[in-house]
């Protein structure tokens, strides 16, 4: 008769996702995600295949749960969307700094393949959410290059986040780039 078990798989995802953001999928141990989640190896090996698919399932949790997406899907769209999505998207989350996916991305080299998709296609989407704001606010210059350019600050925001810059340095940064882009 099999054991029913004692916990629920989103719960063992909301707690090994810190231990991945602050270790990396390369040093986060086993013992590190027992510890953490409160279940054992053979329970976590019950519900994930190994430690891979744990990362992989814990970044797809970060991924759907992405709490900054809310500023970039509001209406109307437009560039105070994509303000309060630089503010405040790479904020701290469970002791953790900046964006996980961003954070694992240092990793790229050793990350499961899936992982490294995963990544991809979020980015893509997050590139797609911050052109239609800039859309809406009919630019001269090329939408998707005016995209490209605000997910690469944003990913240069949440290292900063990593290197304990300010909420007030951040926001002066945010500012700076706002008044530039609101004159194209």
């Amino acid at each position: 008769m099999a054991r029913t078990r004692n916990f629920s798989r989103e719960g063992v995802l909301e707690k090994a996702l810190p231990v991945f953001w602050k270790h990396g999928f390369a040093d986060a141990s086993l013992q590190d995600l027992e510890k953490a989640t409160g279940v054992n190896k053979s329970g976590l090996y019950s519900e994930f295949s190994g430690k891979e698919e744990l990362f992989l399932e814990s970044l797809r949790f970060y991924l759907d749960r992405l709490p900054s997406l809310e500023f970039l899907i509001a209406e109307p769209f437009g560039w105070d969307n994509i303000e309060k999505f630089l503010k405040l998207g790479p904020r701290t989350t469970e002791g953790q700094k900046g964006c996980f996916a961003i954070s694992s991305m240092r990793e790229l080299a050793i990350l499961p393949p899936g992982a490294i998709e995963m990544l991809g296609h979020g980015r893509m989407q997050l590139k797609r959410l911050i052109a239609k704001n800039i859309e809406a606010e009919k630019p001269k210059a090329d939408v998707n290059d005016l995209a490209s350019m605000i997910l690469t600050f944003f990913t240069g925001l949440s290292v900063e986040q990593n290197l304990k810059a300010s909420r007030a340095a951040t926001g002066r940064k945010v500012d700076t780039l706002m008044q530039v882009l609101r004159s194209f």
